[in-house]
């Protein structure tokens, strides 16, 4: 069941912010000390300093200082309140494998005593204990949750296009990777109603943000234990979500490549040699010829690509064997059948010793949000192997989350990213 809230959404004043691409950002979890300092100097209401970044704060009263900022926005109108409770359509424009792809989505509030959605990964400590202190402090959810649902009719959607006719977009803005984003602000309240009746039988899948969504869950107990209520359905009882249809177009999956670190064991030719038990081993003349000998393959057979010593070498499965030969283990044969399964359970644990322990100690990998820079990364003497692999498909992540499954770690990339600052949700809270 999806039970879904209107809310007043809290957005940049167009007034104080006239280029909202200038102070908009990636995910937190997507933003690294790179990234935090070019946000920094692009605006003075950037909102990478309300969100914070991956690496936590060292000094515990950061999370009190960003409240006070959120508070200082909000009283000088750098950030307002819309009007009314409404939702809002969501519309990504995107250039992905050379074709131009869109994807929409529905903001709205999830209500977490009602509502559930399935996840397909597990969570760390760290990152949840972070989220949980900014949720103390702020008493808001400054980011959203990007949910997945089946609706073949698409009468969410289309009930929300159907509100916005024609009419341009109240907010644009581009990404750091040239994607647009544009949202519109649907108060109608017969618009809402239909949306949320469309949506209400539906199942929930997580794509992105399970350790808020989790949070979010453990936040809600916290503040019923304290005795707080909910002074409206905005409020500490649901979180902004954008819910996407994967019966629609544009729901893209990246793969995520593999990158041996330097100083970890490795030696090209031995590993050849070993791999050739399990895999088909030839040789690829560029990068070209390796992401078409990947795609070619997607779906049908369990291939991947090495690179290292400037030497592309395709890997295949060999035909007389199965994944379920190759993996031990309780795990469901879908889960098995995953690529990236196949990639950590019959490469990287046995040839190269790297088994769930090292994988969670993240001393042997890093990963690379492209092939091109995975490739980049060997090249520069920042690794010294490249594994590209394909992406895992939108039916997978759900056959392994209605399983009740978690998937091998970065098993999706979704893209592009839910941009954070287009609109937030203030809780409305009664404390004894």
């Amino acid at each position: 069941m999806a039970v879904v809230h209107p809310f007043r959404g809290l957005r940049y004043n167009s007034q104080a912010v006239e280029d909202l691409s200038l102070v908009v950002t990636q995910p937190y979890d997507r933003i690294g000390p790179e990234e935090e300092a070019a946000y920094l100097r692009r605006s003075p209401y950037a909102y990478v300093r309300l969100i914070g970044t991956k690496v936590p704060p060292q000094d515990p009263g950061d999370y009190a200082r960003r409240a006070a900022l959120l508070r200082e926005w909000i009283e000088k109108g750098v950030l307002v309140h819309d009007p009314a409770p409404g939702v809002y359509l969501y519309r990504q424009s995107f250039r992905h494998d050379g074709r131009e792809l869109v994807r929409q989505g529905i903001i709205a509030l999830l209500d977490l005593a009602q509502s559930g959605a399935k996840p397909h990964e597990r969570t760390l400590r760290g990152p949840k204990e972070d989220r949980l202190k900014l949720f103390r402090a702020t008493e808001a959810h400054l980011e959203h949750i990007f949910l997945l649902y089946r609706d073949p009719e698409r009468r969410a959607t289309r009930a929300a296009e159907g509100a916005v006719g024609s009419r341009g977009p109240d907010a644009v803005a581009r990404d750091d990777f040239g994607n647009r984003h544009e949202l519109w602000y649907i108060p109608d309240r017969a618009a809402v109603a239909a949306i949320q009746d469309a949506l209400k039988p539906l199942e929930l899948y997580i794509a992105d943000g399970h350790h808020r969504f989790e949070t979010a869950q453990a936040f809600m107990r916290e503040c019923l234990e304290k005795g707080w209520r909910p002074a409206s359905p905005q409020s500490f009882t649901a979180l902004p979500v954008t819910l996407v249809n994967v019966a629609e177009p544009g729901c893209v999956i990246r793969p995520t490549p593999r990158v041996l670190r330097p100083g970890v064991p490795f030696s090209l030719a031995t590993f050849l040699n070993r791999v050739r038990e399990r895999f088909e081993v030839e040789g690829l003349p560029s990068l070209a010829a390796a992401r078409g000998f990947l795609a070619q393959a997607a779906g049908k057979r369990h291939v991947f690509v090495l690179y290292a010593e400037g030497k592309f070498s395709a890997l295949t499965l060999r035909s007389a064997l199965r994944p379920e030969d190759l993996i031990p283990g309780e795990q469901p044969p879908a889960w098995k059948r995953l690529d990236v399964a196949v990639l950590h359970k019959g490469i990287l644990e046995p040839f190269l010793g790297i088994d769930d322990e090292v994988l969670a100690r993240g001393t042997h990998l890093d990963y690379a949000h492209t092939d091109e820079e995975a490739v980049a990364m060997v090249d520069s003497g920042r690794g010294q192997a490249a594994f590209l692999l394909n992406p895992t498909r939108v039916e997978e992540v759900l056959a392994i989350a209605d399983l009740g499954a978690s998937m091998p770690q970065k098993s999706t990339d979704f893209y592009p990213k839910l941009l954070s600052g287009l609109v937030a949700m203030t809780m409305e809270i009664e404390k004894p």
